[in-house]
């Protein structure tokens, strides 16, 4: 690859401009050997070098975190979801698991639907290996709680502290419930 290329390549990448690199110049690197790899990057190192005007200056202000961008919806959900608790965790509505678990998830599903088939037996598994209560909806049974929460999908899940939305892997699961 010739400095030019990997200049201007990395000059419009960086700079915002990357429709205004010819098609015939661009490419996605994925087919590159180890070899080509240490080269491409050894060129952008060199052209980052004799393009400081590319870096942030130092001290510049980061770009925001998402949750900064995204605080005041994340507050809004916060707020639907702790005055709607009684209706998506209390420990008589229809579910599995312990009623006084240490975790709680509202699962709100659609009959027929074959991912929030896989959600539920995904979410038995875990409340049958770790401390949680899963509580079952019916997104078009429930339509106003789905609706005042935002929920326009499913499957959807409600934790106390967020909402998802779609089917989760079980590993991603985990994760949210901190274990």
């Amino acid at each position: 690859m010739r400095r030019g290329r990997a200049a201007l390549l990395l000059a419009a990448g960086l700079s915002g401009l990357a429709p205004a690199v010819p098609a015939a110049a661009q490419t996605d690197f994925t087919d590159l050997t180890p070899a080509e790899r240490a080269i491409l990057g050894n060129e952008i190192r060199a052209v980052l070098l004799t393009l400081p005007e590319l870096l942030p200056e130092p001290g510049a202000r980061r770009a925001p975190a998402p949750a900064e961008v995204y605080a005041d919806e994340i507050a809004r959900d916060l707020d639907r979801i702790a005055a709607r608790a009684d209706a998506l965790f209390a420990p008589g509505l229809p579910g599995f698991g312990p009623p006084g678990a240490a975790h709680r998830i509202a699962l709100f599903t659609r009959p027929g639907c074959p991912d929030c088939a896989r959600a539920e037996a995904d979410l038995r598994r875990l409340a049958d290996a770790h401390d949680l209560r899963v509580t079952l909806l019916d997104i078009d049974e429930n339509a106003g709680l789905a609706r005042a929460l935002g929920l326009d999908m499913a499957p959807s899940y409600v934790f106390p502290d967020r909402m998802l939305r779609g089917a989760i892997p079980p590993v991603v699961l985990r994760r949210y419930l901190g274990e």
